[in-house]
């Protein structure tokens, strides 16, 4: 008897159409031979299972089903694919974890842990992995700008604690951008984080949970066109991402090493995406993604199809890793 997969999408947060896309995606991609698959909107005013004519169908809260034309579908695994809150910071998966259905992300701990940029951040460094240094500050806190500048130096980037797809972020190159830079932070969080510039090529490097393995796929260079790999840069076309990154095979080894690492030190399973600068060859954690973009333009697929998987591969494993855990 195939199993019924439901693929939640959407969210509470900016990413949310983002979000519907990467959604779309797996649903389309996951054979409909091997699983029964619905396509589930989690969003701030409803939740309800979507068929392919639009037609919307409640999702009782209680148990996470639906009933269509009086037949009860009870779900099996929940796919999830929604970037932020609340499928990336792990809140609906301890609710999944509570009732009892598999998923194929991590933990919710785990989730909320890497969500958390400063957190995470504090985890990394105990175990050795170069960071930029960083400065944070809670909403209603008093902003001392030449404190800022004197820890973390200019430029710097000044970010929300718990946001993704660069929303909210900004890179302040003089003592007079850093108040405009920590308002727009404030716009998504109530916690911001600032960093020392790092110079130097940024890594994406995609690791998986594959056929049982930890899986660092093949990595990519960000060369953007803008100041950072922003959301024009990841999402418009504005940079150009370099699947194999043009490294040397020592470099690659490193990135590689302190990858797998990192996926291991967060206890990580499921799908992740890390952000790295090469500083004199050395790598420095950025930040790690936990639901990274899953459309065909995304760095995950691109990752992916470099090492031969294919998305129906990808997203069968992940599936089968869910069930397995």
């Amino acid at each position: 008897m195939k199993k019924n997969i439901a693929i939640i999408m959407g969210g509470y947060s900016s990413e949310v159409d983002i979000s519907l896309k990467s959604g779309a995606v797996v649903y389309k991609n996951i054979s409909k031979e091997k699983y029964n698959t619905y396509k589930v909107h989690i969003l701030k005013n409803k939740w309800v299972l979507v068929d392919d004519n639009n037609k919307e169908f409640p999702i009782n809260k209680n148990d996470f089903t639906a009933e269509i034309n009086g037949d009860k579908i009870i779900f099996d695994c929940v796919f999830n694919a929604i970037h932020g809150h609340p499928g990336e910071d792990g809140t609906i998966l301890a609710y999944f974890e509570l009732i009892g259905i598999k998923h194929t992300s991590a933990p919710f701990y785990q989730m909320a842990l890497t969500f958390n940029k400063r957190d995470c951040l504090s985890v990394v460094k105990q175990y050795g992995i170069n960071t930029a240094t960083s400065y944070f500050l809670n909403k209603g806190d008093k902003i001392n700008v030449e404190e800022i500048i004197e820890e973390v130096g200019l430029p710097c980037f000044v970010k929300p604690n718990n946001a993704g797809s660069s929303f909210g972020i900004s890179k302040a190159k003089t003592k007079q951008e850093m108040i405009p830079a920590i308002e727009k932070a404030y716009i998504e969080d109530s916690q911001i984080l600032i960093e020392s510039f790092l110079d130097g090529p940024e890594i994406s490097i995609g690791v998986i949970e594959y056929e049982g393995k930890i899986k660092v796929l093949p990595m990519t260079e960000i060369v953007s066109e803008n100041e950072f790999f922003d959301f024009e840069a990841k999402y418009l076309g504005k940079s150009e991402e370099i699947t194999p990154a043009r490294i040397s095979d020592e470099v690659h080894k490193k990135l590689e090493k302190t990858a797998s690492s990192v996926y291991q030190i967060l206890n990580m399973s499921g799908f992740s995406r890390a952000e790295y600068i090469l500083v004199n060859n050395e790598p420095y954690f950025l930040e790690i993604n936990t639901v990274p973009g899953l459309t065909n333009a995304s760095l995950i697929p691109q990752q992916a199809a470099a090492a031969g998987i294919s998305l129906e591969k990808l997203f069968h494993n992940a599936v089968e890793m869910a069930f397995k855990n």
